[in-house]
């Protein structure tokens, strides 16, 4: 008898492993137990037809179809997958010991040791050593590699049936035989894998006949495991032959293991995917949302860049409510939209970072940057253009004023020439008398003198129009029209004048007798009543003024012209008393008067007239004057009201500042509880926006009054605004570091007493509090957590690896981020390249290439058309039609080639 049963328990890989002692004797009283051998004659059959049938061949007799050695040898090329020494075709019983020969070595060569088999009692059909060999090459081929948990071979596979039938009732596997006996067992692996195919709360303990039968005929018809065991020989026999049952129990264990593996290579790629089709689409949205705030601002830049001048105030403040609706209701959206992006892109960054992935490059002209220039450029257009609108306002203001003006001394200047050129023109001094001739000639003196006093206003009126051309008045034609006429006739008068004076002193030889106290009056009348046409004019003369200081000037000059009144009114009694004079002499001397003073037009009446409306003027000037100082006090009170607000909103942002630098810093507890107390912070600081409304107020109120300086703060509207929004920003940016952080943390299985101590570490380095390490710092840094970067060529080496991940873009700087980042990287694993490609490998059966009905069938359907729409064709010379190249796949998922 051949002594198999022993050589059964050795393992090629870990040496001869024997049975329990306890089944020993009970093992060697079955070996001449007819049922056992015909239970192994059935199973060994029926595993060896498992596996011909893939050659295309069968056995019907175990002991008879293995005596050529052919179907030996076609079965262990089929189970080992390796070629064996071509076989002898001969029919001589040497030629049979030959190839069972070359099958034996083949066995032995492969780590197992034969104990008493040859091949001589193969070929005489000795069924107990047939059933020993093919024992031997079920223990090597199909069990032997079986591992759960550092056991192999007959415990793994046991350790394996126990933990799959473990929540099953009635179920408790303890050995390969009786623990079988009921059925249960076989049923519970099945449905424990795949319990669409049997309803296990049906069957009955008391039934192992139904329920081995149900076991077996379900694993033929749907898991491909051929019936190995007969349901009567297992609950006929006392104690079932135990290599039957491990046998067929081997083949549920390769046949559930495959599904399993597939599951974890699927539930791999899956994972892998899932975090690659997140990143995208935080991608796209991010390149939307650049391409929307870029789209904006090259749309508003040339509205800011406009300087199409307008004709009239109203107009231009028109445009500057429009540009205060941008500033309150359309960029603070905006300011919002470039926040979160930035806020996107960090995280963005810091995930691809985790995952292993390539750092995010964005497309031309939507890189952080360049937002952050185009948004400059727009801040600078924005200032320029509220600069322009202001100065654009004071402009057409000053033109308005310089306007009225030109056109109220141009109409005083054309009243005055009047008829002026005809008196000069006149000859009546041919047909007069020497007296008459002497009174024209002193008329005419008058005029000179009128006329020299009337220079000083074609000066101003030749000024304000030159003014107007360079202010670029919009209706400068008209002006320069009008001035130049004034100009061509100021010019004629002139001639005019000196033509007739000398006609009238050449005459005035022949002429006497002029009355001096008509002389006296129109040398005296003349410039008092100038005098009075030129209060008259400033008295009517429009102001704008910006301040109390100045209107306060014009009512002090005012008071003083006022003051002057005593005087010139005694002036014009002492005219009017020369006239009186003359009338007084004449009656006296009986002369007949012509009436008019013959040197001057200036009548007594005009005189009482023009005074008249002169002191009618003055309260008139006095209630413009207290209502524009009532105006500038209000104006004042606006820019105390606004200056209060300002200096305590200006405080509160600068002090916030400075407090969030040192929270960003000195913050402790774990990084929910910071994040928590940050998101507190920030909403403690929206609170203030009613305060920042409050100042908008105050500030549409100063420039509705046209306010353009205050004295009483240092602070502007735009100061605070541009505060205001750095230090919302600054919040931000603290928050999203944070959460960046707990990414790093949750991805990198990092503890919160490494991120302490890292923290602690990066900090005492931060001398100045910066939030970032220069090169020195970080060596010292380094090196306090054990980092061999001390000054030697080797140490010099290794800082500058460092350097070179921790600031790849060489601005000698390392963030806090950038330092967990390394930290993490250093500290933890994370999926690869290699591993996903092993994972798809398994997928495929172990082809270089995989199909879209794989990934259709082992993926969720999302992430198999993903894939299959991202492999190119396998060129392989082993590729099938549909082949898909999952390696290149792969490596493209982490930067290393191009998809």
């Amino acid at each position: 008898m051949v002594d198999y049963h022993a050589a059964n328990n050795q393992s090629s890989a870990g040496g001869v492993q024997t049975y329990m002692e306890q089944e020993n004797d009970w093992d060697r009283d079955l070996l001449l137990d007819p049922a056992w051998e015909n239970q192994q004659r059935k199973t060994f059959t029926a595993w060896c037809n498992s596996h011909l049938r893939k050659a295309g061949t069968q056995i019907e007799n175990i002991e008879g179809d293995f005596r050529d050695g052919l179907k030996l040898m076609l079965l262990l090329e089929v189970i080992s997958g390796e070629r064996l020494p071509k076989p002898e075709r001969g029919k001589m019983r040497v030629h049979k010991i030959n190839n069972v020969n070359k099958a034996l070595d083949f066995i032995a060569s492969k780590g197992v040791k034969l104990v008493s088999i040859g091949a001589e009692e193969i070929v005489d059909g000795n069924i107990k050593m047939t059933l020993g060999m093919i024992w031997t090459i079920i223990l090597r081929f199909a069990i032997q590699d079986i591992s759960v948990e550092e056991t192999s071979a007959k415990e793994g596979l046991l350790l394996w049936c126990q933990r799959k039938t473990a929540p099953y009732k009635n179920v408790n596997v303890q050995n390969f035989h009786i623990s079988w006996k009921d059925g249960l067992a076989f049923n519970a692996l099945i449905h424990r894998h795949r319990p669409d195919l049997i309803d296990y709360d049906r069957l009955r303990k008391d039934d192992p006949v139904t329920n081995l039968n149900n076991a077996f005929e379900v694993a033929e018809k749907h898991l491909d495991i051929p019936k190995m065991l007969d349901a009567e020989d297992i609950v006929g026999t006392l104690r079932p032959d135990e290599k039957a049952i491990m046998t067929y129990v081997s083949c549920f264990y390769h046949a559930f293991s495959g599904a399993q593996k597939a599951e974890t290579a699927a539930n791999r790629i899956c994972k892998v995917l899932a975090v690659n089709q997140e990143n995208e689409q935080m991608m796209e949205d991010y390149e939307k949302l650049a391409s929307e705030l870029l789209e904006w601002i090259n749309r508003t830049i040339p509205w800011l860049e406009d300087r199409t001048q307008e004709k009239t105030v109203n107009k231009m403040q028109t445009k500057q409510e429009d540009f205060r609706d941008y500033r309150c209701v359309h960029k603070p959206p905006k300011v919002q939209e470039k926040c979160q992006l930035e806020i996107s892109f960090n995280t963005l960054q810091t995930k691809l970072r985790l995952s292993n992935r390539p750092a995010f490059m964005p497309s031309e002209g939507r890189m952080v940057s360049d937002i952050n220039g185009a948004w400059h450029n727009l801040e600078g257009a924005e200032k320029g253009y509220e600069e322009w609108i202001l100065s654009e306002i004071r402009r057409l203001e000053r033109l308005e004023h310089l306007a009225e003006k030109f056109h109220q001394k141009a109409a005083i200047h054309e009243s005055w020439t009047d008829g002026k050129e005809a008196m000069l023109t006149q000859k009546d001094y041919e047909t007069s008398t020497l007296s008459e001739v002497k009174a024209l000639l002193r008329k005419h003196e008058a005029f000179e003198s009128d006329l020299a006093a009337h220079q000083d206003r074609v000066e101003q009126i030749a000024a304000i129009a030159q003014e107007l051309n360079e202010l670029e008045y919009y209706d400068s034609a008209s002006v320069n029209t009008r001035c130049q006429k004034i100009c061509d006739q100021w010019d004629v008068l002139g001639s005019l004048t000196q033509r007739r004076k000398e006609s009238l002193e050449r005459t005035e030889k022949q002429l006497e007798s002029i009355d001096e106290l008509y002389l006296e009056y129109a040398k005296r009348a003349a410039p008092f009543n100038n005098w009075m046409e030129g209060a008259m004019e400033d008295l009517q003369d429009m102001f704008i003024v910006h301040n109390i200081e100045e209107i306060q000037g014009l009512i002090t000059a005012h008071e003083q012209f006022k003051s002057t009144l005593t005087e010139a009114n005694k002036e014009r009694e002492a005219i009017q008393a020369i006239q009186a004079e003359v009338q007084k002499i004449a009656q006296s001397n009986g002369i007949k008067l012509s009436g008019a003073n013959p040197y001057t037009t200036i009548t007594p009446e005009s005189i009482d007239s023009k005074w008249e409306k002169a002191m009618d003027m003055v309260p008139k000037r006095d209630k413009a004057l207290q209502d524009e100082l009532n105006k500038q006090n209000s104006n004042d009170n606006l820019r105390a009201k606004f200056a209060t607000q300002a200096n305590v909103v200006g405080a509160y942002i600068q002090a916030k500042m400075e407090e969030i630098g040192r929270i960003s810093i000195e913050m402790n507890g774990t990084l929910e509880d910071q994040l928590t107390s940050l998101k507190e912070y920030q909403e403690n600081i929206m609170s203030y926006m009613p305060e920042i409304n409050t100042l908008e107020g105050f500030h549409q109120l100063i420039q509705e009054a046209l306010i353009f300086d205050n004295q009483y703060t240092s602070y502007t509207m735009e100061h605070l605004r541009v505060g205001w929004e750095q230090l919302l920003t600054t919040i931000a940016r603290t928050i999203n570091e944070v959460e960046n952080q707990i990414l790093t943390r949750d991805a990198k299985g990092i503890s919160q007493e490494q991120l302490y101590e890292y923290r602690a570490s990066f900090n005492h380095f931060d001398k100045d509090h910066s939030g970032a390490l220069m090169a020195e710092e970080f060596k010292a840094c380094l090196i306090s957590l054990g980092y061999d970067v001390e000054n030697d060529k080797q140490g010099d080496s290794e800082f500058a690896r460092i350097m070179g991940i921790v600031d790849p873009n060489g601005s000698g700087a390392v963030t806090f981020q950038a330092f967990i980042d390394f930290m993490s990287r250093e500290t933890t694993d994370t999926d690869t390249a290699d591993q996903v490609i092993a994972s798809f490998k398994i997928l495929a059966a172990d082809k270089n290439f995989i199909t879209a009905e794989e990934l259709r069938r082992e993926l969720p359907p999302d992430q198999a058309e993903y894939c299959i729409a991202r492999m190119a064709p396998y060129t392989g010379p082993d590729g099938v039609p549909g082949a898909l190249d999952y390696m290149s796949f792969s490596t493209a998922l982490y930067g290393e080639s191009d998809l």
